[in-house]
C-alpha cells in the first residue's frame, strides 16, 4: 500500500516540478492531506470514471470492441456480425459463438470483462481507503462506493456468483466466492446509504458523473431485476427509485430523439454518460464499426469497417411513422452501396447484408486515427419511465399511470398514444425501439424470457438456463482454487 500512495504522491510531485524526491516524507501523513484536497479527491475519482471508458483490449463499457458492449450486446436479437461472403468477420468464430450462445469459459470477451471490471473494483477499493483516511468530504466517499456498486452490478448482473471484497488486503487466490443474493443485498445497501449524499447538479462539473439522480436509476435498475438475481420481485422500491428521479430530478424527454446522441449526450434526458475524446480519452467505435468501408469514405474520408448489423425481424419492430427508425439505414447509401434489409446467412452474408445503426455515428471532424468523440449514454430518462411502467403492470399497479409513461416515450418518437393500456410485451418492445444498441438488451431479454428463445439463425440456446450467466473465466479458476463454476460450463 505504502508504494501505491508514494507513486501517486510523487506523479503529483513530479507534475508539480518537484526536482528531488525523499522517501521518507511520502508517508500516511502526506496521502492523507493529499486525498483530502479538490486535487487529491478528483485524481482519486477520476481514476474510476477512467475504467468506464472504453479502450482496446476490453477494457471500459462501450468504446473499442470484444468488451462489456460486445458481451452484452451481440448475444441479442439486436446486433449481429455475420461472417461475410469474403471471409471478413470470421476471426475464428467468436462472433458466432456469440451469437449462438455457444460460448465458452475461454472466450475472449468474457476474459476481457471480468478482467476490467475487477481492476475497477481493486481501484474502487483503493479510492475508498484513500478518501476515507483522510476524512475527505462525505459525497466524494459516496460517490467512490456507488462506482463500486455499479461494477459490481455489472459483475453480478453477469456471473451470479462472483469473487467478492471490499478491501485489497486479499491475494488473488484467496478471494471468497459468495452468491448472487450476497452481491444484491451489498449493493442495495451502498445505495441506500450513500446516493442520497451525492450531489443534485447536472451537468457543468457532473456531466459524466454519478450525481443523486443517476444514483436512484441505478438503484431502479436493479430493483427491476431483483427477481432474476435473487427470486424475489422489488417492484415498489423500483417504483419509488424511479419517481425519485420523475418527481425531483427535473429531467425531460428532448423534442427530437436524435438530439439525445452525438458529440455529447444532453444533460436533461442523459442521466449519466461516458465522456469520450477521440484524442484523449479513448474512443467510441460503435459507429464506425458498422457502416461498410465506401460509405465511410464518403460520410468521414475513413474506411469504416463493415460489421455489426441488425437482422430484419428486429428492424421490422419500428412502424414507418417511428422517428427512431431513422438510426436504421437500408437501401442506397452514399458511397454507392444498398444494405440490404434482410441478411441471407450466418456464416456467409453478402457484404451489404443488414441494417445498419446510425445512433453513434462518428461526429466531424475525426481524430487522426480516426476515431469517433461520441460520447455514450448509460442511463436515460426514458429508461426510467419504461422501467417505472413495467414495475407498474408487473406489481398490479395502475395500468392508466404505465399507459401515460410510455405514450411519452412514444409520442416523442412521432407515434400517436396506444389505443389501450400497454402489455408487458408491448413495453418489452418499446424498449427494444428505444434503447437499441445501449447495452440493455440482454438485461431486457433475460427478464422477459426472451433471452434462451430461438430467433432469426439462432436456435433455442443450449444447456437450458444455463446461458443466461456468463462463466467463470478459465484463467480466474485456474488463478483462484476457491471458485466454482457456474453450471452448464
Amino acid at each position: 500500500m505504502k508504494r501505491i500512495i508514494f507513486s501517486v504522491i510523487a506523479l503529483t510531485a513530479i507534475l508539480t516540478g518537484c526536482t528531488k524526491l525523499d522517501e521518507g516524507v511520502y508517508d500516511q501523513q502526506v496521502a492523507s492531506q493529499f486525498y483530502s484536497t479538490p486535487v487529491g479527491i478528483n485524481s482519486a475519482l477520476a481514476d474510476l470514471y477512467g475504467e468506464m471508458r472504453g479502450d482496446w483490449g476490453g477494457k471500459g463499457i462501450a468504446g473499442a470492441d470484444r468488451g462489456w458492449y460486445d458481451l452484452n450486446e451481440t448475444c441479442t436479437d439486436e446486433m449481429m456480425l455475420p461472417t461475410r461472403d469474403n471471409g471478413a468477420w470470421d476471426d475464428n468464430g467468436i462472433w458466432r459463438q456469440m451469437y449462438l450462445h455457444q460460448w465458452t469459459p475461454s472466450q475472449e470477451f468474457i476474459g476481457n470483462t471480468w478482467n476490467w471490471l475487477y481492476r475497477a473494483v481493486s481501484k474502487s477499493n483503493l479510492a475508498i481507503r484513500l478518501l476515507t483516511d483522510a476524512k475527505a468530504d462525505p459525497a466524494r466517499i459516496a460517490e467512490a462506493k456507488i462506482l463500486r456498486a455499479y461494477f459490481y452490478y455489472m459483475l453480478m448482473d453477469g456471473w451470479g456468483n462472483i469473487p467478492f471484497y471490499t478491501t485489497n488486503d486479499l491475494t488473488p487466490d484467496k478471494i471468497p466466492q459468495v452468491n448472487r443474493q450476497t452481491v444484491f443485498n451489498f449493493i442495495e445497501q451502498e445505495l441506500k446509504d450513500n446516493v442520497k449524499l451525492l450531489p443534485i447538479t447536472k451537468d457543468g462539473e457532473f456531466y459524466g458523473r454519478f450525481n443523486r439522480w443517476a444514483g436512484f436509476a441505478l438503484a431502479a435498475k436493479i430493483y427491476l431485476n431483483a427477481q432474476v438475481y435473487t427470486g424475489t420481485p422489488k417492484w415498489a422500491e423500483c417504483i419509488a427509485a424511479c419517481d425519485s428521479v420523475i418527481n425531483n430530478g427535473g429531467y425531460s424527454l428532448l423534442s427530437n430523439y436524435n438530439a439525445a446522441f452525438g458529440d455529447k449526450c444532453n444533460a436533461n434526458e442523459t442521466l449519466i454518460a461516458i465522456f469520450i475524446n477521440a484524442n484523449t480519452a479513448p474512443r467510441n467505435i460503435i459507429g464506425i464499426r458498422t457502416l461498410a468501408g465506401q460509405h465511410g469514405q464518403a460520410l468521414f474520408g475513413i474506411d469504416t469497417w463493415n460489421g455489426a448489423t441488425a437482422h430484419q425481424d428486429f428492424i421490422n419492430k419500428y412502424s414507418n411513422s417511428d422517428t427512431r427508425k431513422a438510426h436504421w439505414l437500408t437501401g442506397p447509401q452514399p458511397g454507392g452501396i444498398s444494405y440490404n434489409l434482410n441478411i441471407s446467412s450466418l456464416t456467409s452474408a453478402g457484404l451489404y447484408d443488414g441494417a445498419r445503426n446510425a445512433k453513434f455515428l462518428p461526429v466531424l471532424p475525426l481524430a487522426g486515427n480516426g476515431s469517433a468523440s461520441n460520447d455514450f449514454p448509460i442511463l436515460r430518462y426514458s429508461d426510467v419511465l419504461l422501467t417505472k411502467a413495467e414495475a407498474l403492470l408487473r406489481s398490479g399497479g395502475s395500468a392508466a399511470t404505465a399507459k401515460t409513461l410510455n405514450d411519452m416515450v412514444r409520442m416523442r418518437a412521432g407515434l400517436t398514444a396506444s389505443p389501450s393500456n400497454p402489455t408487458l410485451t408491448d413495453l418489452y418492445d418499446e424498449r427494444g425501439r428505444e434503447l437499441s444498441w445501449e447495452g440493455h438488451r440482454r438485461q431486457d431479454m433475460i427478464r422477459f424470457g426472451t433471452f434462451l428463445q430461438a430467433h432469426d439463425f439462432k436456435p433455442i440456446s443450449p444447456n437450458g438456463n444455463t446461458r443466461t450467466i456468463f462463466p467463470i473465466p478459465t484463467g480466474a479458476l485456474a488463478t483462484n482454487p476457491l471458485l466454482v463454476q457456474n453450471p452448464g460450463y
